[in-house]
């Protein structure tokens, strides 16, 4: 720089006037300046309305809210039998049904000002903001019930700046398509409260076994209380912490002046019971997989429609017959060990049971156990297996005859007879071979009664029988009275070498134990929801059989089964029992059925491959001792239930012998008496 330069700089500068240079640099540096402001200030603004304009807002699942919801099975008297359901358990509640009480809980505790906002609560924002900036950590969230509600249904729980904004918008959304009402029944439904329960209805039947209009306030504010963090105040996990965060409830509920002061005390101090179960709470699985299998094909979406099935089951005898095939089972295995050699081939884990009761009169089924351990083999054995009844067949053969005029003092022929029948050999040639059938104990007596061949189950005397009458005439009176079809054409039948379920067998059966009646059966008596009856049972189908006079003399043979016969076992002490036992050939089936005065039951026990049972058992010792067992519960259970058989008018009671009693009809009369005259005896004329 020369001195001119240096003079004029020196002039400038004592003139005031500024050099172009530094200018022209200050200026660069206020515009760096004010574009990085701008940039702090509507960078975010433009950054978030970016992410705003690529997001969607599908609102419909919950303004079209259509959950899938639990349905419920039922037994006769209302109690519940089981939740059935695909995926999540959930029970819907309409607002209606929702106690002023609870909403008020959840709002204290939740959302206070949910009526004012508008789905986004600012002032709860700031304050938020301030004590976690206190704290230098997250301690309070902001989050409306709207908020909660579309985090849980229309989002997802990632942790990104998209979804809180996304969730702000949607909040907002819902606002403007549903009611404060609407969005509180949604919110009180959908929610997760622990234990897998969904929805505050749910989670009041889990916890409580009770119905929300049943719910004190302190179980309330249990529940409300829970979405904050489900698993940790589950009372069936944290008893002590949940009763501590529902005293927050109350404590809050008191502060803001909605309960008064002895309403606060007294829910304080209160402990629910809670009940910790399984999500179905399956009394009866066997039942349960009946019904869902029946009603599968007429209401497909069974498992989320909400149905609520209402049953013929009673949980009483339900489970007394759940007990008596597994003490049947437990006395199987005591043979077993008890016979040793005998039984040393046998493999228990084939062997299994069934049992099923109906009330006679009305066809209804009372309880249904299809196995000996649902969790082991769900097979329903009651509804299911096609077994072969055996001698338990047999008084269905001898009512035909006491129809056609036998009665109990009737004398039949109990004598072995060879029985030629022809077969197809495997070069599809006829070849002829003899069948000579004998009795269980391999010996015949020659005449007896016909009382005594039932009662002692006399395999000769009934083949004999069935060939005096004809077996085509027997086959006919079976198809059309009893409407029992597949029946064999040869004296098999005389054995009962048919197969039918237990479930089936008891149908037939309820022509003795109902007085001559045939009893359709039905285990489902109506579906509803939301207490509309969607379906209903047809009314009950019954046709008469036979007389019943003449019914009445097969139940007096029945109960001497029980009382001196092959069915001994099956007694139980204060009642009047009748019944028979059933045994195929190689002991692969064995039965009991019977019945008292007012209740029937069929019980089955046998190896589920159809392979024989050990040596010497049969139904008097394997399924008779359940039968037992089940009555002399029932007893306990009912201890009003008709306890004696009632004689009808038109029976003749005759004493016999001295001590034995026998029944006779106008149809079944006595048997004449041939009187010998002596030699020197005066003829009166």
């Amino acid at each position: 720089m020369n001195i001119e330069e240096i003079l004029e700089k020196k002039r400038k500068k004592e003139s005031g006037i500024q050099d172009e240079t530094p200018v022209k640099k200050s200026g660069l540096k206020k515009i760096i300046i004010a574009a990085s402001l701008l940039l702090v200030i509507f960078g975010p603004i433009v950054f978030v309305g970016s992410i705003a304009l690529n997001l969607t807002y599908d609102t419909s699942k919950l303004v079209n809210y259509q959950p899938k919801i639990s349905s419920c099975i039922y037994d006769v008297n209302g109690d519940k039998i089981a939740n059935v359901f695909e995926g999540k358990h959930r029970f819907f509640a309409p607002f209606d049904e929702i106690p002023p009480r609870m909403v008020e809980a959840l709002l204290a505790i939740e959302d206070t000002s949910f009526f004012e906002h508008g789905g986004i609560n600012y002032d709860a924002i700031f304050r938020a903001i301030i004590k976690d900036i206190k704290a230098m950590a997250m301690v309070e969230g902001a989050s409306t019930l709207t908020q909660q509600l579309v985090k849980n249904t229309l989002l997802t729980r990632e942790k990104k700046i998209s979804r809180k904004l996304k969730e702000l918008i949607l909040s907002y959304k819902i606002e403007s398509e549903l009611s404060k009402v609407e969005i509180l029944e949604r919110y009180f439904n959908e929610i997760y409260l622990g234990h897998n329960y969904y929805g505050i209805k749910t989670a009041a039947d889990g916890y409580f076994h009770k119905e929300l209009k049943d719910l004190t306030l302190k179980e309330m504010a249990i529940l409300v209380g829970l979405p904050k963090a489900p698993s940790y105040y589950a009372p069936t996990k944290n008893y002590d912490i949940s009763l501590g965060r529902a005293n927050r409830v109350i404590e809050r509920l008191h502060d803001l002046a909605w309960i008064d002061d002895e309403s606060y005390e007294k829910a304080l101090k209160e402990k629910p019971v809670v009940y910790d179960e399984t999500l179905t709470q399956n009394k009866a699985p066997y039942v349960v997989d009946e019904v869902v299998r029946r009603l599968k094909e007429q209401f497909p979406d069974f498992k989320t429609g909400g149905y609520e099935v209402y049953t013929t089951i009673d949980l009483k005898m339900q489970k007394a017959a759940q007990e008596a095939i597994v003490y049947g089972y437990e006395q199987a295995k005591i043979r077993v060990e008890k016979y040793g050699e005998d039984y040393e081939d046998q493999n228990l884990t084939k062997f299994n049971g069934a049992i099923i009761s109906v009330d006679p009169k009305l066809g209804e089924i009372r309880a249904l156990v299809g196995g000996v351990d649902y969790q082991k083999s769900p097979f329903n054995r009651a509804t299911m297996a096609y077994r072969q009844p055996g001698s338990a067949f047999k008084p269905f053969l001898y009512q035909v005859a006491l129809d056609f005029g036998y009665s109990g003092a009737t004398k039949l022929i109990d004598i072995s007879r060879t029985y030629d029948y022809e077969t197809q050999s495997e070069d599809e040639s006829n070849e002829t071979k003899k069948w000579k059938p004998k009795n269980y104990e391999n010996n015949f007596k020659g005449l007896i009664t016909l009382r005594e061949a039932l009662v002692h189950s006399r395999n000769l005397a009934t083949i004999n029988l069935v060939t005096d009458i004809g077996i085509n005439t027997i086959k006919s009176k079976l198809r059309q009275q009893y409407g029992i079809q597949d029946l064999p054409s040869d004296l098999s039948l005389s054995l009962g070498s048919i197969t039918l379920t237990p479930e089936t067998f008891a149908k037939y059966y309820t022509s003795f134990a109902n007085g001559g009646q045939l009893s359709d059966l039905r285990l489902i008596q109506s579906v509803e929801r939301q207490h509309e009856v969607l379906w209903e049972h047809p009314a009950q189908v019954v046709k008469r059989v036979t007389e019943e006079r003449q019914a009445f003399l097969m139940t007096t043979i029945l109960r001497e089964v029980v009382q001196s016969g092959t069915g001994y076992r099956a007694r139980a002490a204060g009642i009047e029992l009748a019944g028979k036992t059933g045994t195929t050939n190689d002991s692969i089936d064995t039965w009991f059925v019977g019945y008292s005065p007012s209740i029937e039951t069929i019980v089955w026990f046998g190896n589920d491959d159809n392979s024989p049972l050990w040596k010497r058992e049969q139904g008097g010792w394997t399924a008779a001792p359940s039968f037992s067992y089940f009555y002399k519960e029932l007893v306990k259970i009912y201890p009003q239930m008709p306890r004696k058989f009632e004689k009808p008018d038109d029976v003749i009671e005759v004493t016999v012998e001295g001590k034995k009693k026998e029944y006779f009809t106008d149809i079944s009369k006595p048997p004449r008496t041939e009187v010998k005259a002596e030699a020197d005896e005066e003829l009166l004329f």
